[in-house]
This record gives structure tokens, sequence and C-alpha cells, in this order.
């Protein structure tokens, strides 16, 4: 860019980041992804169910589940 001097420097910066920034945007627009919100549970569940499900899941240890389950009995 001879001979535009800063003017040039400046044109050229914005095009490139407006370049850069496009192609963002379109990559982004033809892939979304990313994980959904986390849903509430429809139904009410005991204090006993929800425990099931989160040792079933690998949320908690068995030790845990353990003082907890004994917890909710007492």
């Amino acid at each position: 860019m001879m001979g535009f001097g800063l003017i040039g420097l400046l044109l050229m910066l914005l095009f490139w980041g407006g370049l850069v920034i496009g192609a963002a945007l379109l990559i982004r627009a033809l892939f979304p992804g990313g994980k959904p919100f986390p849903t509430l549970p429809r139904e009410n569940l005991s204090a006993r169910q929800t425990l099931d499900q989160r040792y079933a899941q690998g949320e908690i240890t068995r030790e845990e589940f353990e003082v907890i389950r004994q917890d909710i009995e007492e």
C-alpha cells in the first residue's frame, strides 16, 4: 500500500479484521454447538429417587451415596 500512509494501514487492518470476524460468524452460524441449557425435571422425584439417579450417573461415589442415604432414611 505504497503512498497511502497511515490511512492505508488502517484500511488494511479494517479489511483483515472484518474478514476474520466474518469468517468466525459464518463458522458459528454453520456449526452451532454447545450444550443446551439444563431443563428442570418434569416430575417431582423423591429425595431417594434423586439420590439413586445421581449415583447411577456417577455424580457421587458409593461412600457419598451411603452417607446421604442414611441421612435421608433418618
